[in-house]
């Protein structure tokens, strides 16, 4: 017989071991999802088996599934495996009290219609607007350096967001050159889903920190895997004095469209 003080502790430090990477995966595919087991390899320094065992567990779960994504350049191949995150696990990671933030939206627009829901929309991000402001202007006028520094302060308020730069290239001209502005994770997001008074109202703000007119490709609330902003990058930088001044603009100046 084995003694009871010998095999129960590694079995235990084993399991905290395999807990934690889990979570590490978990958080992986968050932040660069759709993303493949290789590269989660990678990222995580964590061989290609072990980072199946937990993808495996992780998609049994239902927080994770599975994307067939077509890559260049492999002919007529199979697409490629990439894994994201399922809408429930993006609710997994902070809910915002859902069902009584919920039923007490729906009580607000029930008593003061969808411009009470707007209306408290575009004071909750008012609010993400005056923290960002200075951050903004200490980024200068360059708008892809706004865009960085944009992403960035969210990232710190937790909405896991990346700033890339798409440059224009033959046969497109430079002044097609842009931002996509990604958050990968929102902790609205099925709040959003219902009232899309947030995304706008997001929007708009990002258009006012940033000084230029933007555009939503892609929500989460509505299904997609990341929320993704594209920003132009190449037509114009905003003085920082007009974008103080853009700071004070009605919503309603910022022409947004519905994500």
């Amino acid at each position: 017989m084995y003694s009871v003080t010998g095999p129960k502790p590694a079995f235990k430090a084993s399991t905290d071991t395999e807990d934690r990477t889990r979570d590490r995966v978990l958080s992986a595919v968050l932040q660069h999802g759709p993303v493949s087991a290789a590269e989660l390899g990678d990222l995580l320094n964590v061989t290609p088996a072990a980072v199946r065992r937990h993808l495996d567990a992780l998609t049994q779960a239902g927080v994770v599934e599975v994307k067939r994504v077509a890559t260049s350049g492999t002919g007529a191949g199979r697409p490629a495996r990439r894994y994201v995150l399922t809408s429930r696990g993006q609710s997994t990671i902070g809910d915002d009290y859902l069902d009584i933030a919920r039923s007490a939206l729906a009580r607000l627009a029930s008593l003061g219609g969808p411009e009470a829901v707007e209306e408290f929309a575009r004071e909750r991000f008012g609010e993400m607007e005056r923290r960002y402001a200075p951050l903004m202007e200490a980024a200068g006028p360059d708008v892809a350096a706004r865009s960085r520094a944009l992403a960035e302060a969210l990232t710190a308020d937790g909405f896991v967001a990346s700033a890339a730069s798409v440059q224009g290239r033959a046969p497109l001209p430079a002044h097609l050159a842009s931002v996509q502005l990604c958050q990968g994770h929102c902790p609205v997001q099925q709040l959003a889903a219902e009232f899309p008074e947030f995304c706008e109202s997001e929007t708009a703000v990002f258009s006012r920190l940033l000084g230029v007119d933007v555009r939503r490709l892609s929500t989460l609330a509505r299904g997609g895997h990341v929320c993704t902003t594209h920003i132009p990058t190449g037509r114009v930088s905003v003085p920082t004095p007009a974008l103080r001044a853009a700071h004070h603009q009605s919503d309603e100046t910022i022409d947004t469209e519905r994500p």
